[in-house]
């Protein structure tokens, strides 16, 4: 059996990327503007949280970091 090779770090740059490319086809009004800079703050902030957990002191602290996601 092949064992799958996920790359979180590659998948959340996407994830954050299209994100973006989605809000920009929306309209801009009163009642959505927040939504869109809440989301674009927080899909960017996932791929920040695991790029930083990423960068281990061991593996207790990867543990707490990446639960922490």
């Amino acid at each position: 059996m092949e064992k799958k090779v996920y790359n979180l770090e590659e998948r959340t740059y996407l994830f954050a990327r299209d994100c973006r490319f989605l809000l920009k086809k929306l309209v801009r009004n009163t009642s959505n503007n927040e939504d869109i800079r809440q989301l674009v703050k927080s899909s960017g902030s996932i791929a920040a949280n695991y790029i930083e957990a990423n960068e281990k002191l061991g593996d207790k602290d990867f543990i707490f970091r990446y639960k922490n996601i």
